[in-house]
């Protein structure tokens, strides 16, 4: 058989068996859902990519075979890092994620061994992807804009970039020698102008250090030949030398000062002679030695002269002479002129120094400072042994002074000597708050010099209202003790002779070993220890008012809680002595509390502020009291009383507080600074300001006075026509009593502190201080324990009681 035939009748036999199987499938097939697959001829199975339903590994024509989402596993079990998944039916494909791409080229993979996804570099492929002024930066999977040094961000556009302005930042970055100039993305650090930078600093943005250029050593000035170079810093002035002057018109400067020669007098020494009507020989041996000194004198030895001068009056005043046997007016009227002309000569010799500072000193103490002033100066402080001195230049110097300005510091212990017994005079203040506080200083003991006497002189004539103070600190070797008191002193001139005065000075704090002093112009200064006599407070008086006060206070407090509790007695009466019993309270109670807290002024004032208010009202409330006692005894039928108690309910609460207030709101405007006393919070007694309270403490016990004998003055008619059967000696005792007892209460006794002069002055300030403390007792035992329920209805025997009780 060929070849050929046998292949065919195998492929016949073939085609003859599947026949029937083909037939099977196809019927097979039309039993699966969709996405599904026949196996064997008879079960059907889901496709790859799909799955059946929960519970079943084969599937019916109502079966459906679900899609399986191959990107819910791990990334990197399906794709790997840097790859997104991305599902389809039945199957799922791989993409690069943005910002990466596949090495190997194409779009497209199938599973994590194909991934060969590497990062795009943004940066290099669009090289203008960021703006002008910033710098890409690329980043895993994407790329960043960033500004370049020197800028930042714009806050009105995120994506702009602005320059930074280094020297404005808060940076510094430039040393505090340099100045600082912004550039765009960048800064410089220059020297100003008159400076240079120090050798290996050149200008640079962090390294460059300035130093001052000297234009006066290296020559880059423009002074006159007239004139001598001062280096300042940054910059230079031209001054004139000592003895010399600006001609007009040519101010001190870096280029246009001219300067012309002082003419100097032959001599500075005034012809010292001695006081009309002296004699003595020291005096005389003086002053030929001071004018030998003004005969020799040249303008190139003043130094010299200087320290001659300072000798000689060191010694005159360690061996005064024949001037100690000298009455103390005619000591005092030596020592003023002495003063005066060493001021003089000393002003006049200190311009022909050349030295900036100088200081001379004397084998007895004696002891002169100078100081001239130098381009910025502000404050100056000279020194001398037992004295300090510090000043600003611009409170001393005339304006538009543009030569030299001296000062200088003399001081001459031994001048006490000569100014032994001069009296103290102090100022109307100082005065009124010694009498204050103290007695008084001591008359008979005349004060005492503590310190060194200095003087003070300056170039500038006109020092007698400073813009600013001078400062003075003295040290002296003695401690003022409890009884002695401190001044800081000027010794002041006058037709009437040379005294101390405290005008203009002030003392600002003493310690153990020295004090400082404040004064508004300048002279002869010192610090005086002044003897006073302390003013020590009875201290029976003050256990008296202690315990006064402390009852009444108990008494005021039962009273108003019976005024309020009690509804019986409530009435127009009633309400005026709650509002006297309340203010009559606080006012005591503040007064034993707070009257002695002095140490804080501003609280010391609302103190006595406050204590100024609460007795005036107390005192307008006693006045509405016996306006009220007298209007009641007037109109005695009842209709009339029910008037006079609408009267009094309608205007009692507005006078009552509203008049005090007045008085305390324009005593506090016209004069706030006179509310506490250094001893007290209370009224200060300088230009009159205590009449503010006892003024109309007066007017008002004065009025109830008279409003007391008037009302007893009507009530003696009505007692004879009282019904005979009451007891009269009862009735007259309780009227009596109760009459008194209004005296208290309405404030009549506050007159006993105008009696408190002469001899019996202690046994008034002793009546005084018990009856006005036990008011508020009076009030209690008259208002409370001792009242009569009053209707009205009362029979007329009953009337005096109720009229005088006010209940």
């Amino acid at each position: 058989m060929s070849p050929s035939i046998f292949l065919w009748l195998c492929v016949l036999l073939i085609l003859l068996e599947d026949g029937p199987q083909s037939a099977r499938a196809s019927a097979c097939l039309q039993k699966c859902p969709p996405n599904s697959t026949c196996v064997s001829g008879t079960a059907c199975h889901c496709n790859t990519g799909f799955k059946p339903p929960q519970g079943k590994t084969e599937v019916s024509r109502a079966d459906i075979c679900e899609d399986i989402n191959e990107c819910d596993q791990p990334k990197k079990e399906t794709c790997g890092i840097a790859a997104d998944c991305h599902n389809t039916k039945g199957s799922f494909y791989c993409k690069c994620s943005p910002g990466y791409r596949l090495l190997s080229g194409g779009v497209k993979f199938r599973n994590v061994s194909e991934n060969t996804c590497q990062d795009m570099d943004e940066c290099q492929l669009n090289t203008k992807i960021c703006k002008s002024r910033s710098t890409c930066v690329n980043t895993p999977g994407s790329y960043t804009c960033t500004c370049l040094p020197g800028f930042e961000l714009n806050p009105e556009d995120s994506e702009l970039c602005r320059d930074v302005n280094e020297c404005t930042s808060g940076q510094k970055p430039c040393h505090k020698t340099a100045h600082c100039i912004n550039k765009v993305a960048s800064y410089q650090c220059r020297c100003r102008r008159g400076w240079k930078p120090v050798p290996g600093s050149p200008n640079g943005p962090n390294n460059t250090v300035c130093e001052d250029v000297d234009e006066c050593t290296s020559g880059q000035n423009a002074c006159h030949p007239s004139t001598q170079c001062l280096n300042t810093q940054g910059s230079y002035e031209c001054r004139c030398r000592p003895g010399w002057k600006p001609v007009p018109g040519s101010p001190n400067g870096p280029n246009n000062t001219v300067c012309e020669e002082i003419p100097f007098p032959k001599t500075p020494f005034p012809t010292w002679t001695l006081p009309h009507g002296i004699k003595s020989q020291t005096l005389s041996n003086f002053f030929e030695k001071v004018q030998e000194l003004g005969r020799d004198f040249k303008p190139a030895s003043a130094h010299d002269t200087i320290q001659d001068l300072i000798q000689e009056v060191d010694d005159l005043l360690e061996s005064p002479g024949d001037l100690e046997t000298w009455p103390h007016s005619d000591q005092n009227y030596v020592a003023t002129n002495l003063l005066l002309n060493m001021e003089h000569v000393v002003k006049k010799m200190s311009k022909a120094p050349s030295n900036e500072s100088l200081i001379f000193k004397a084998t007895g103490g004696t002891e002169l400072s100078l100081k001239i002033k130098k381009q910025g100066d502000r404050k100056i402080t000279l020194s001398v042994k037992q004295a300090k001195m510090i000043l600003d230049w611009d409170a001393v110097q005339e304006s538009g002074d543009s030569g030299l300005s001296t000062v200088g510091l003399l001081s001459t212990p031994g001048m006490s000597k000569l100014m032994a017994e001069a009296p103290l005079v102090l100022q109307a203040e100082e005065q009124q708050v010694l009498h204050e506080t103290h007695k008084g200083l001591l008359q008979e003991v005349s004060p005492v010099l503590l310190s060194d006497v200095i003087s003070v002189f300056v170039s500038n004539n006109n020092t007698q209202n400073l813009s600013s103070p001078v400062t003075f600190i003295f040290k002296h070797a003695v401690a003022p003790e409890p009884q002695q008191k401190l001044f800081c002193v000027f010794w002041e001139s006058g037709q009437n002779g040379s005294h101390w005065s405290t005008k203009g000075c002030w003392r600002v704090g003493t310690r153990d070993a020295s004090t400082t002093c404040q004064c508004s112009h300048l002279s002869s200064f010192a610090v005086l220890m002044a003897h006073y006599d302390v003013q020590k407070e009875d201290p029976a008086l003050a256990v008296i008012t202690s315990l006064g006060l402390s009852l009444s206070l108990l008494c005021l407090l039962l009273a108003a809680l019976t005024f309020l509790l009690c509804k019986a007695i409530q009435n127009t009466s009633t309400s005026l002595q709650l509002q006297l019993s309340l203010c009559l309270f606080l006012a005591h109670l503040l007064f034993l509390t707070a009257i002695d807290k002095t140490e804080n002024k501003v609280l010391c004032a609302v103190i006595a502020g406050a204590l100024h208010y609460l007795y005036l009202a107390s005192f307008t409330w006693m006045l509405l009291e016996g306006l009220h006692l007298f209007l009641t005894a007037r109109n005695l039928t009842v209709v009339n009383y029910s008037n006079v108690s609408r009267f009094m309910k309608k205007f009692m609460l507005p006078v009552g507080y509203g008049a005090p207030a007045v008085i305390v709101v324009i005593s506090t405007a016209s004069r706030p600074h006179l509310y506490g006393t250094p001893a007290r919070c209370w009224l200060s007694t300088q230009k009159g300001f205590i009449w503010t309270f006892l003024g109309p403490v007066c007017i008002v016990f004065s009025i109830n006075l008279v409003f007391f004998l008037m009302t007893i003055w009507i009530l003696k008619t009505k007692l004879s026509s009282l019904n005979r059967d009451v007891s009269t000696l009862q009735n007259t005792r309780m009227l009596t009593f109760k009459a008194m007892a209004q005296l208290f209460i309405l404030g009549c006794t506050w007159c006993l502190g105008i009696l408190q002069v002469g001899p019996a002055a202690r046994a008034m300030s002793y009546l005084f201080t018990i009856i006005n403390s036990l008011q508020g007792v009076f009030i209690f035992l008259v208002y409370c324990l001792l009242s009569q329920q009053v209707l009205l209805s009362a029979s007329i025997q009953d009337f005096p009681l109720s009229v005088l009780s006010v209940s």
